[in-house]
């Protein structure tokens, strides 16, 4: 519980790199890093813009057999956005159906803004039918 309070405080203190710091250095203690561990350091590459970094660690939790969220996936694709990465956006959501991740109304807002800021309207329509079948709430 200690080190996600530290890992959470770090992402609400846009402290990514440390963030990142601190699952090394629980990996090392011999820590286990669970769902929540992970969702606040991807969280934190999040508003530090380091979409790199989020990626990266969905793939470590991949690979540690960590759970992956809608919460985490929301994170993830929120860095895209923020680091213009419309196509591993993209990337996510069909990640997010083939794991059965659930979308909701922020991930996919989140990829049709990634869509808008590459100039890629044809996708973000395509994000929006996709919304619709999987009836999942349109806002404004």
């Amino acid at each position: 519980i200690t080190y996600n309070a530290a890992v959470s405080a770090c992402e609400k203190g846009s402290q990514w790199d440390q963030a990142l710091r601190l699952l090394v250095e629980m990996a090392s203690a011999h820590v286990e890093l669970d769902t929540i561990t992970y969702s606040a350091a991807v969280s934190a590459c999040e508003k530090g813009s380091q979409w790199d970094h989020a990626l990266r660690l969905l793939v470590k939790m991949a690979s540690a057999r960590v759970k992956l969220d809608t919460i985490t996936y929301n994170s993830a694709v929120s860095a895209c956005e923020k680091g213009g990465e419309w196509d591993q956006a993209l990337r996510l959501l069909v990640d997010m159906a083939s794991v059965c991740v659930e979308l909701n109304t922020i991930t996919c807002s989140a990829a049709v803004s990634a869509c808008e800021k590459g100039g890629r309207w044809d996708q973000a329509l395509m994000i929006l039918v996709e919304m619709a079948s999987a009836r999942v709430q349109l806002n404004s």
